[in-house]
Order: structure tokens, then sequence, then C-alpha cells
């Protein structure tokens, strides 16, 4: 995780920080509904690639968003990525950004 000292002041900026790429908000959306595999995320995740799927988790484990698990298996290496409790404090805001897209499409269709 980071340290307080690196992160903006602003809340705001703190959040942006975190979570300010877009995939790493689909990434979250996902993880909401139950944890996904690697493959899984790439394949639902329409246009994202391996390198930038693997940094944004990569960067969300660091921060204390997600887990990754291995799972007992033979050859390959099944690795599983699941919303950490921190993670799961998201879902929240990740409600209300569906409501507010919701809302605006009613908005935009008039």
């Amino acid at each position: 995780m980071k340290k307080k000292e690196d992160l903006p002041d602003c809340p705001v900026a703190t959040t942006l920080q975190i979570l300010g790429s877009k995939w790493k908000l689909f990434i979250i959306k996902d993880l909401l509904v139950r944890p996904w595999r690697f493959n899984e995320l790439k394949n639902d995740l329409d246009g994202i690639s391996q390198k930038v799927l693997t940094q944004s988790l990569r960067s969300m484990e660091e921060d204390g968003i997600i887990v990754r698990r291995e799972i007992e298996s033979r050859p390959p290496k099944i690795v599983e990525y699941a919303l950490s409790p921190l993670g799961e404090t998201l879902r929240p805001l990740i409600d209300e950004m569906r409501k507010w897209g919701n809302y605006y499409k009613t908005q935009v269709t008039k």
C-alpha cells in the first residue's frame, strides 16, 4: 500500500490516483460479482491488452484493493483475483456511478 505521505491532500485526488484508469474501474466492476481468473477478465474487458491488465492488477494488488490467489492445481498454475475487504468498500461508489450513468442516459435521450 502507498504511504499516507505519498498521497495527495485532496481526498478526490487520492481516489483518482488509486482508481484513475478506466480499466481499473471495469476490473473492480467485474470483481464485485465474483473472483475472476486472468483470462476471464481479459476476455470480458473488450479492448484491454494483456500488458495493461497485468499492470492494472499488480497496481491494485499493491494498493490493497484486490488479492491474488494461486489455486493448487497441476500446471498450468491457476491464479484468481478477488476484491480485498478494502476493495469491497468500493461497492457503494460503483453502485452510485452505475445509478448516475443510468440517470444521465435518461437525460440525454429527452
